[in-house]
């Protein structure tokens, strides 16, 4: 068996069933790094992203992409595809859309693998990340309303712990919020995307079998 075929092995182990079965509450959340801070009670939004694995070529790298600077919120972030779910929408259907929505992703050569841990944002979403596998290189086009940029990051790098780190912000007349950070070079990966790669390095062990993969 060759190392990304032991990659997706483990990931199908590690991953919640894709047909969404499972408690819909957040398993993660930007509260868990502060736990001082008020978390208000609130019915939360049901979103989706997309974690796409591309094992293809010398290493597995993960889609991402960078946010519009014309947006009317988390402007130029690096973010996954992904979206709040339209009614009727499971969350694999979410954030396939999404997808395709954002950066023409053809669901073609996609595997959906699982679902990772749900995560809820500062802002009242609760995001549920789909993770997908292809073995070839995906053709995308972004959409200028929502992507600036999209770019692959090596799997290795987002599975190596050495590479997490906790930052944080303050804010005049507020204490000091702390968040996870994967710089990747010029790129900030940060907050609920860095939370959410964190969780699913958790759900893997630490990631040390994937992080040679």
């Amino acid at each position: 068996m060759t190392e990304a075929a032991r990659l997706k092995a483990r990931l199908v182990r590690a991953l919640d069933p894709a047909d969404g079965a499972g408690a819909e509450v957040a398993a993660r959340s930007d509260f868990d790094l502060n736990p001082g801070a008020e978390r208000p009670a609130r019915e939360l939004r049901p979103a989706a992203v997309l974690i796409l694995v591309i094992a293809e070529g010398e290493g597995p790298r993960v889609l991402m992409t960078r946010r519009s600077d014309s947006l009317a919120s988390h402007t130029g972030q690096i973010a996954f595809p992904g979206g709040r779910l339209d009614p009727g929408e499971t969350t694999v259907e979410a954030a396939l859309r999404e997808a395709r929505e954002e950066v023409a992703l053809s669901v073609e050569g996609i595997e959906v693998l699982g679902l990772g841990d749900r995560y809820e944002t500062g802002t009242g979403f609760l995001v549920t990340p789909v993770v997908a596998w292809t073995t070839s290189a995906p053709v995308t086009r972004p959409n200028p309303d929502e992507v600036a940029e999209v770019f692959e990051v090596p799997w290795a790098f987002l599975m190596d712990a050495a590479n997490h780190r906790q930052d944080h912000y303050e804010l005049e007349g507020q204490p000091r919020r702390y968040f996870w950070a994967m710089p990747y070079g010029e790129r900030y990966i940060w907050g609920v995307t860095a939370g959410i790669l964190r969780a699913l390095h958790d759900r893997l062990d630490g990631g040390k079998d994937e992080a040679a993969a």
